[in-house]
C-alpha cells in the first residue's frame, strides 16, 4: 500500500517528537513481549531433556511426576525435578523461563507471605499476602489490562465512528433522534450498571469489555459528527455529489479519510483511561474475578499492608509508567498530525 507523502510527513513529525516516539517503540515491546509471558514467566518448563528424549511442558500436555522418575503421581515440578537432575550431574536437564513462577502459585517453602524480593528465590519483586509473585501477577496483569483497553477502544470506535458519520452525513430527523438517545443513555449511571450486572452473573473479561462499550462509544461519536458536518460542507464534497458519487463512496473514500485524524489523537487518551477504569474497578472488588492476576487487586493488598511496601511501590510503579508511557504517545500523536502545531516539542 502506497503511504501518501502527507502521511510520511506526519510520521517524520511523530518521530522528531522523542519521548512519544521511545514511550511507542518501549510500549509496543513490553507488549509483544506480555504476549508470549507464558515462555518468561511460568512454572512449566521450557525444555527437559530426560533420557535422551526432548520435551515441551510450556506447549504441551501436561506431564506427571511418574514420567520423569519422581514418585508423585501429580503434574511434576519442575523446579524441584531441576534440581534433581543437577545433583545426579548427567545429561539429563530442565531449561525453565527467566521466572520460574506462574501468577496463580502460591509459595510457602520460606517465611509466611508476603515475602521481599529475594533473587535466590527468584522472586524477584516478591510476594504478596497468599505467596504468589508479584512479577508474575504484574506481567499478566499488564496483558489483561492492555487487551482490555485496546479491544474496548476498538469496539467502542468502531460503533461511535459510524454512528457520528451517519449523524453528521445524514443530519435532519436521525440527527436529532440520536442526539437525544445520546443525552438519555449518557445520564445511565455506569457505576451502579455494573453492581447491578455483577450482582447478577459472575463477573468476566468479555462482561466488563461489553459494558465498557455501552457507554464507551459516546465520547467518540460527537467529535465525530462535527467533523462530519464540517466536511460535507467543503466543495470537495460538493463536487463529488455532482460527478454522480454514492453515498458510501463519499463516506468511506473522501469524509472518513479527512476525520481519521480525531480517532487518531483520542486513542491513545481512551486506552489511558480504559486502564485506569479497570484498575479502579479491581480495586474497588467489582472487577474481574480473583485469582485473575489484577492491577486494582494488587493496589488494594498494598493499601492494606503498608509494612510490606514492595507491593505498593511495585504496582504503583507500574501503573504510573505505563500511563505516562500512554500520556506521552498521545500527545506526541496530537502533536505530529495537527497541522497548525499549536504546541511545540523539542
Amino acid at each position: 500500500m502506497q503511504v501518501s507523502p502527507l502521511t510520511k510527513k506526519k510520521l517524520n513529525n511523530f518521530r522528531r517528537i522523542k519521548r512519544g516516539y521511545w514511550s511507542f517503540i518501549l510500549l509496543s515491546l513490553m507488549l509483544i513481549l506480555s504476549l508470549f509471558a507464558e515462555f518468561l514467566i511460568n512454572s512449566k518448563a521450557l525444555v527437559v531433556k530426560y533420557q535422551g528424549d526432548y520435551f515441551f511442558p510450556v506447549v504441551s500436555r501436561v506431564y506427571l511426576g511418574t514420567e520423569f522418575g519422581q514418585t508423585n503421581a501429580s503434574e511434576v515440578d519442575y523446579r524441584q525435578l531441576k534440581l534433581t537432575f543437577e545433583q545426579a550431574e548427567g545429561d539429563d536437564f530442565v531449561l525453565m523461563p527467566i521466572v520460574p513462577w506462574d501468577p496463580y502459585e502460591q509459595d510457602f517453602s520460606g517465611d509466611y507471605p508476603p515475602n521481599a524480593p529475594n533473587a535466590q528465590s527468584k522472586h524477584y519483586l516478591g510476594t504478596d499476602i497468599i505467596g504468589r509473585d508479584i512479577l508474575a501477577r504484574l506481567v499478566y496483569g499488564f496483558r489483561i489490562a492492555m487487551g482490555f483497553a485496546l479491544l474496548a477502544m476498538a469496539a467502542s470506535y468502531a460503533i461511535g465512528v459510524a454512528v457520528g458519520c451517519a449523524m453528521g452525513f445524514l443530519g435532519g430527523k436521525f440527527d436529532l433522534f440520536v442526539q437525544r438517545f445520546i443525552e438519555i443513555w449518557s445520564m445511565v449511571p455506569f457505576l451502579y450498571v455494573i453492581m447491578i450486572l455483577v450482582s447478577i452473573v459472575q463477573p468476566s473479561f468479555t462482561l466488563f469489555v461489553a459494558i465498557n462499550v455501552m457507554f464507551g462509544w459516546m465520547g467518540i461519536t460527537w467529535y465525530m459528527r462535527t467533523m462530519t458536518y464540517k466536511e460535507v460542507a467543503r466543495e470537495y464534497v460538493t463536487a463529488a455529489k455532482a460527478l454522480g458519487a454514492s453515498n458510501a463512496r463519499i463516506v468511506f473514500n473522501h469524509i472518513l479519510p479527512n476525520t481519521m485524524v480525531m480517532v487518531v489523537t483520542l486513542a491513545p487518551f481512551t486506552i489511558a483511561a480504559n486502564i485506569t477504569a479497570l484498575t479502579a474497578l479491581d480495586y474497588l472488588g467489582l472487577g474481574l474475578m480473583p485469582p485473575t492476576p489484577s492491577w486494582g487487586e494488587l493496589l488494594q493488598q498494598g493499601k492494606s499492608n503498608l509494612d510490606s511496601p514492595w507491593i505498593v511501590a511495585s504496582v504503583v510503579t507500574a501503573i504510573v509508567a505505563v500511563l505516562v508511557m500512554v500520556t506521552f504517545i498521545g500527545e506526541a500523536v496530537r502533536a505530529a498530525f495537527d497541522p497548525k502545531k499549536f504546541t511545540r516539542y523539542v
